[in-house]
Parts: C-alpha cells; sequence; structure tokens
C-alpha cells in the first residue's frame, strides 16, 4: 500500500506539469551515456513515449561523435580536430552523414518505436529542414594584420530552419527525431553541425516551451562544486566571466542561453546518466540539472 500511495504522490505531483506542458514543444538534444548505455537507451524511448502519450510533443536532435569516430578508425582516417571541432574534409562528411542520418538516427527511431511511440527520423536535408552555411575560424595571429581564417571543411552553422515539417509531424502524432546534417540551398553541399547549435536553433524556431540538454555532467556547478539548481542570463554571464563556467561548458550554456533570449520558455543542462532524467527534471519539483531563465 506504501509503495501504491507513493506512485500516486508522483502521479499528483506530475499534474501542475502536465497541464502546463499540454501541447507544448520541447526540444530535447539527446547525446553522451545516454545514447551509449543499453538501459540508459531504454529508458530514454520509454520517457519520449510517455512524454507524447500525455499530450507533449517532443522533437530529438542526436549526436553521434564516439560512433563517427569509431567507423573513422575502422577504415583508418585519422580524426582531427580543431577548437573542439572535427575537421572534415570529403571524405570525412559521407561518413558523418552515413553514421549520424543513417545508424545512429534509425537506432534512436527503432528504441522509440520498439516502446511504443511513433517516431520519424530526418536529417536536416529532409524538407529542406536545416539551411547551413560553412563555419569559418578566425584566429588571431601576431604577424598579421587581420586574423588568421582558418578551413575546417564541411562544418557549418544553422543559417534557417524550415520549421513546417516538423510542426505537421507533431500534428500527426509522430516524433521527430534529427541528425544534426545541414545542407546549401544553392549547391546541396552538406554540413557537419554541432547538435547544441542545431537543437538550440529548432527550439527557437517553433517557440519551444523547453530547450533539454542531456549532457554527462550533474549540471552547471559553482565555485564550491554544488550544483546550481537555476541561474538566471545575468548570473550565467558572471559566471562565464570569473571562469567558474569554463571549457567545454561554455558553448553548452551559451547554446542554453541563446534559446532564452530567442523566446524558449526555459532551457537546461541534465545529467543523461540519470534514468528517466527527462521526467524527472520535467515532471517533478525538485528537477535534476540546471534550468536557465531570462529573469
Amino acid at each position: 500500500m506504501k509503495h501504491a500511495q507513493a506512485v500516486a504522490g508522483t502521479l499528483v505531483e506530475a499534474l501542475p506539469y502536465l497541464q502546463r506542458f499540454a501541447d507544448q514543444t520541447i526540444v530535447i538534444k539527446y547525446g553522451g551515456h545516454a545514447m551509449v548505455e543499453e538501459e540508459l537507451k531504454a529508458s530514454f524511448a520509454t520517457d519520449i513515449t510517455l512524454l507524447k502519450q500525455v499530450g507533449i510533443n517532443p522533437v530529438i536532435v542526436h549526436g553521434g561523435g564516439p560512433q563517427i569516430g569509431q567507423l573513422l578508425k575502422k577504415i583508418g582516417k585519422q580524426a582531427e580536430f580543431i577548437d573542439g571541432m572535427r575537421v572534415t574534409d570529403s571524405e570525412t562528411m559521407d561518413i558523418v552523414e552515413m553514421v549520424l542520418a543513417g545508424l545512429v538516427n534509425k537506432e534512436i527511431v527503432a528504441n522509440i518505436n520498439k516502446a511504443g511511440g511513433k517516431a520519424v527520423g530526418l536529417s536536416g536535408k529532409d524538407g529542406g529542414l536545416i539551411c547551413a552555411r560553412k563555419l569559418k575560424i578566425e584566429r588571431n595571429a601576431p604577424e598579421l594584420d587581420v586574423p588568421e581564417i582558418i578551413d575546417i571543411g564541411h562544418v557549418g552553422y544553422v543559417h534557417s530552419v524550415n520549421a513546417g515539417i516538423l510542426r505537421l509531424l507533431e500534428h500527426d502524432r509522430f516524433i521527430p527525431v534529427i541528425a544534426p546534417v545541414g545542407y546549401h540551398k544553392a549547391d546541396g553541399q552538406s554540413y557537419n553541425i554541432n547538435a547544441d547549435l542545431v537543437a538550440s536553433a529548432i527550439a527557437a524556431e517553433l517557440g519551444a516551451a523547453k530547450l533539454i540538454l542531456l549532457t554527462d555532467v550533474a549540471g552547471v556547478l559553482n565555485k564550491e562544486k554544488e550544483l546550481c539548481s537555476s541561474l538566471s542570463t545575468a548570473q550565467t554571464k558572471d559566471m562565464i566571466a570569473d571562469g567558474t563556467i569554463a571549457g567545454g561548458m561554455i558553448p553548452k550554456v551559451q547554446c542554453c542561453l541563446d534559446a532564452v533570449s530567442a523566446g524558449v520558455g526555459q532551457a537546461h543542462i541534465i545529467d543523461g546518466r540519470v534514468p528517466h532524467a527527462l521526467l524527472l527534471e520535467i515532471l517533478t519539483d525538485a528537477g535534476v540539472g540546471t534550468v536557465f531563465a531570462e529573469a
């Protein structure tokens, strides 16, 4: 009886969140250990299916860096990174597209469908979803009067998002699963785009209630290494300025700030290593990560 009462209490706690987010869109960047460990993959698929079943519209953007690296290693191609971004020549771009839009995307779709959902896999090329532009890296060179331009190949950024196809899928009760591969309209060239950036751009275009980044960290930590459950934009910028937020966390946090600035209700960084982290963050009072909001 005590167990049943605890379950009932959890459902009651979830009720106001279910009412608040009914018919709302939540964009989720899926990555890290949650994409690798079998138990976590199953719990993620179940969470997504449940959210859709109760009237929330999840949109998934996934990564796949480790899987790309494994295949490149198998074919004897050395991976190269500059400022954390994969140098992507034409051959590597073929591998990236094959792994992201093929292998990884279809596995996620299959897992959700197995859990009882109706998932549809897309890349940025489908329906003109993600129009991209080539990303250029600039570095200051003391011996030059202008910054040095570094070409990292077929790496891009989001120029525009065609949200129409996602709206159609949502309306017909499908769950979009998006590989972060964009294209240039003029020449059809494919571009590899950081999944966090794609998720942030799509959340902004859809006017999503939430953007959620699944990571392998608990969230943003303060100087005492304690989890910050919530941060305003001003607080976050101060933590970047004083070095509390540093390294690879900066671009993730910036994606959250950009999304909130563009009208997304809230942005979250949560620990995807925690089973059912999505449900805990969205449908409970405590949550499991860091939430960012304008105020």
